[in-house]
């Protein structure tokens, strides 16, 4: 497989596939002290579990515990700065979603540089965001749906997450793939966009699979289709947006990052402990549990995508006018 032009997307990751050599006496002996995962949001949510289940393998890989520390803040900048100022020695550890590359275009001035200041180590999983409607809307598919919108006088409302998240950009995304016009209604959050939505207040949303599913089940909401190019192994009767609209593609990732500069073959070596803890009968139970889906993405495959996910964020983020929640 031809790599694209790596020291114009990661210098770190350049620096990794080009240079071979053996491990320094560092690399050898790693780890020999606790590892740090510094996950940028609050305890609790499918990121932090995620984060919590990989510790958990590298514990038993290592010999070495290793901490989740819950670093909330400014969109998720707060605990990348943290990690993009540490040693790159692989003893901090970013754990983070597609914000990431949302962020490079969302805020205007970030105290890090995503390219510059990390080396992305695996694209850890997968998850579709759900195009979910309330049972109210005489809707079955998408081509119908939207074909409603477009002829409903005032137009049909849209929930999200918030301004600037992927559930916001996946709307804006939509109004200009299929030409509606959806009014946005931003929330404080996934947990108050559920709430509008099984009450009916906006009559569509994009909410993440692991949050819908019970609804979806209860037949308290609908879905229409999954935003990801693939169908989803927790709703594989539910069709794909591509299928409809070809090139819609967006999904919640979650990822590993080491600061830029770290050593080579330590890269290599908790790359390939995510590989194993991902087979794990844990992780998979869990991954089944969230509607997500595995990856472990080389450190050269996962740049690539990083840098093709910042562009694509760009154009939208550009387009929405969207600016960071004060």
């Amino acid at each position: 497989m031809k790599l694209p032009n790596l020291a114009r997307i990661f210098p770190a990751v350049a620096a990794l596939v080009a240079v071979i050599a053996p491990p320094s006496a560092p690399a050898q002996d790693y780890p020999v002290r606790q590892i740090r995962i510094v996950l940028p949001f609050s305890p609790g949510g499918g990121t932090d579990l995620l984060a919590r289940l990989l510790s958990k393998r590298f514990y038993e890989a290592f010999g070495q515990t290793a901490t989740v520390d819950n670093r909330p803040g400014a969109g998720g900048n707060l605990g990348a700065d943290i990690v993009a100022k540490s040693a790159p020695d692989g003893y901090t550890l970013l754990m983070s979603t597609a914000s990431l590359a949302v962020n490079v275009t969302l805020y205007p001035k970030l105290p890090y540089d995503l390219r510059r200041d990390f080396m992305p180590i695996t694209q850890v999983a997968s998850a579709p965001l759900v195009v979910t409607v309330h049972p109210s809307v005489p809707a079955r598919s998408v081509k119908e749906f939207v074909a409603l919108a477009k002829k409903t006088r005032g137009g049909l409302n849209f929930g999200s997450n918030g301004t600037g998240t992927t559930s916001h950009l996946a709307l804006v995304m939509f109004n200009q793939m299929t030409g509606s016009s959806l009014t946005h209604i931003p929330y404080k959050g996934a947990g108050a966009l559920m709430t509008s939505m099984l009450s009916g207040e906006v009559e569509i949303g994009f909410p993440a699979v692991i949050s819908v599913q019970p609804h979806l089940r209860s037949g308290r909401l609908r879905a229409l289709a999954v935003t990801t190019k693939r169908r989803s192994s927790a709703l594989p009767d539910v069709p794909t947006l591509d299928a409809v609209y070809p090139g819609f593609d967006i999904d919640n990732w979650f990822a590993l990052f080491a600061p830029a500069g770290t050593p080579p073959a330590i890269v290599n070596r908790i790359h390939a402990e995510v590989v194993k803890g991902l087979q794990h009968a844990e992780s998979k139970a869990f991954m089944q549990s969230e509607g997500a889906e595995p990856v472990a993405s080389t450190p050269a495959e996962f740049a690539a995508f990083v840098a093709r996910e910042i562009e694509k964020f760009a154009q939208m983020v550009k387009l929405s006018g969207a600016k960071p929640d004060s």
